[in-house]
């Protein structure tokens, strides 16, 4: 006999129970929740700390970045001062440069006044001379320098250059002493030029070409024999003209040749304009005292400059 089979019913007595069942495990779980300690306080604790400590790093790394500011403030301070120290290092020496270039001008006009005061006591000692001077519009210290072309004759002989710097101090005070001209031209005693390349002609006059030429002059070696008479020769040669205005100046310690006479006619005769009669150049002389000046180019010089419309100039020792 088959069984009827039954209706199923959810809410049967076996369904009703597992329902409360599982009601009654969720209330002892809410229970035992309540009645434990919460971990959550530690947790905020820890975090709590570790910002403490952020916030303090943070602290640091804002004191160490107002350090860094300081410092660098510090450094640019520091380079401002060290180039406002540079600057004035570098005015200063340019100040002292210019005390020593206008201590040096000082100088240079000194030996020009020392030259131009020994000129006017030798021409109180030999008043004789005055009545056969030429009257210039232009002078300075007895000595015309109205020429429009120098040539300087220089002994180059050892004993001239063991006083050399003095021989080139009183070529640049003559040089200056005549502050327009055309062209000028150095010679040794013996009719060497210093340059050349510029050998029968005209140095021109610039104050670029004049610091150049007497550069080259201190450190000039030539050979010579201690008289002017070859010097004298090219010069009036190879420079003097009628259309010309010429000063020579002879710069020596001694002379070394025998006689007076046979050089003082030779040198009038050479200086003579062949239809006036007149001197071509005027011929002026520098006198140096060395170890070995005997007092001979003096005497030579007085009576050459005499006869040639010049001057004689002695310097002391």
């Amino acid at each position: 006999m088959k069984r009827k089979p039954r209706d199923l019913d959810v809410f049967n007595l076996s369904f009703l129970d597992i329902i409360s069942c599982g009601f009654g495990a969720v209330v002892l779980l809410v229970l035992i929740s309540s009645n434990s300690v919460s971990p959550l306080p530690a947790a905020e604790m820890e975090v709590n700390a570790l910002l403490q400590k952020l916030f303090s790093k943070e602290k640091v790394i804002q004191d160490l970045k107002e350090k860094l500011a300081n410092e660098i403030d510090n450094v640019a301070s520091k380079e401002f001062l060290l180039k406002n120290i540079q600057d004035k290092s570098g005015k200063s020496l340019q100040q002292q440069s210019s005390v020593a270039k206008l201590a040096e001008k000082f100088q240079q006009e000194l030996s020009s006044l020392e030259l131009v005061q020994s000129s006017l006591l030798k021409l109180k000692r030999e008043s004789n001379s005055l009545e056969n001077e030429i009257k210039r519009n232009v002078e300075v210290g007895g000595i015309p320098v109205d020429s429009d072309y120098v040539v300087f004759i220089v002994d180059t002989s050892g004993s001239m250059k063991e006083i050399w710097n003095r021989v080139t101090n009183e070529l640049e005070n003559v040089i200056r002493i005549h502050p327009k001209i055309k062209g000028f031209q150095i010679l040794n005693d013996n009719g060497t030029h210093i340059l050349s390349g510029y050998k029968g002609r005209w140095i021109p006059d610039t104050p670029k070409r004049r610091e150049s030429v007497i550069s080259f002059f201190k450190t000039w070696t030539s050979a010579s024999n201690s008289s002017p008479v070859e010097g004298l020769e090219v010069a009036l040669k190879s420079y003097a003209n009628p259309n010309t205005k010429l000063s020579i100046y002879i710069f020596g310690d001694e002379y070394s040749g025998s006689s007076y006479d046979p050089v003082i006619n030779a040198v009038v005769n050479l200086n003579r304009n062949r239809v006036s009669g007149d001197a071509l150049a005027r011929i002026h002389a520098v006198g140096f005292i060395s170890n070995y000046s005997t007092g001979r180019f003096a005497t030579l010089m007085r009576e050459l400059t005499r006869r040639n419309n010049g001057t004689f100039i002695a310097l002391p020792r």
